[in-house]
């Protein structure tokens, strides 16, 4: 009776790993992230790249690019209004793999742990393991986003339109280092994505339930693009010190894939002080709110035209 029982008790939990693993990994739970997240990236990319070009030029050359208006200005006289919108490629393309990997994560996650009071409508969500899992898909994205915010880095910077172009751009990178210039500072886009996304995926989360819980008769296309806006402003509050060291090694032709983040902190730390890893914050706060609204947004209703055709 005790081996029969044991028998029994094997292949439960066997059928329960298996229904899991099958739930995870559904082919139409899958389409249906990739879809929404692509959706999603290509309003973010086009919403929120000019405000993400005065931000890099900002962080690269603060004694030339000194404020938000100043910075527009120069550009728009020396580019035109094109300049801003510089390197939009590769960063639709790399947003679009970046979110079908970190929305297609993050909802397999959920999948994997659900979240048993959310069920429960009378009963608070767990609002902390949100925050977890979305450090982790930080993690696995900036695997995926790093070739090409090496290229958009070294695009942005490039005054001019000689050698601007992100093929030109990228050909160089390949000529100098090699296939590992497309991997230039790993550890850094590691820091900066898991602290980012722990904080956005988190935030959307605890967002959503305060203006769920706060206005209920908030529509949720309105409650998507507010969560989705405030959630984005408070990454990048948090991950803006990561971000600025990130963005100086890979805009630079003479750094490594890992050792040069570290070297770059100290040496922000003491030419600049503690504001220099807010170098370009004021541009990045006022595109992270339309950007990641528009991103969310694009999401939801990518997933709710996806359940609606399919």
């Amino acid at each position: 009776l005790l081996e029969e029982h044991h028998l029994i008790l094997f292949k439960y939990n066997n059928n329960r790993i298996m229904t899991t693993e099958t739930n995870i990994l559904n082919p139409r739970d899958v389409s249906r992230d990739i879809f929404s997240a692509t959706i999603g990236s290509i309003c973010c990319c086009y919403t929120g790249q000019p405000l993400d070009t005065l931000k890099v030029r900002m962080q690269t050359q603060p004694t030339a690019y000194t404020s938000i208006i100043q910075a527009t200005k120069k550009t728009i006289a020396e580019e035109g209004v094109a300049a801003f919108w510089k390197g939009a490629v590769p960063t639709a393309m790399g947003m679009a793999a970046e979110n079908a990997m970190a929305f297609g994560v993050n909802e397999a996650l959920k999948r994997a742990f659900p979240d048993e009071e959310k069920e429960d409508s009378g009963r608070r969500p767990d609002l902390i393991k949100p925050f977890l899992m979305g450090t982790i898909t930080g993690c696995c994205s900036a695997l995926v986003l790093l070739p090409s915010e090496v290229v958009k880095a070294k695009t942005q910077v490039v005054v001019g339109t000689e050698g601007s172009s992100s093929s030109e751009v990228y050909k160089r990178m390949i000529r100098k280092q090699g296939i590992k210039s497309l991997m230039i500072g790993l550890d850094s886009q590691l820091a900066r994505d898991g602290s980012f996304y722990g904080v956005f995926f988190g935030g959307y989360q605890l967002f959503c339930y305060t203006f769920k819980t706060m206005v209920p008769s908030m529509p949720d296309e309105l409650n998507y693009f507010l969560s989705g806006g405030f959630a984005g402003m408070l990454g990048w509050t948090v991950a803006m010190p990561f971000d600025v060291p990130k963005t100086n090694v890979q805009s630079r032709w003479d750094t490594k894939v890992v050792g040069s983040y570290v070297p770059e902190m100290v040496k922000i730390a003491k030419e600049r002080g503690i504001r220099g890893f807010y170098s370009g914050l004021g541009p990045t706060i006022l595109r992270a709110f339309p950007a990641n609204a528009a991103l969310f947004l694009g999401v939801e209703t990518g997933k709710k035209f996806f359940d609606k055709l399919l």
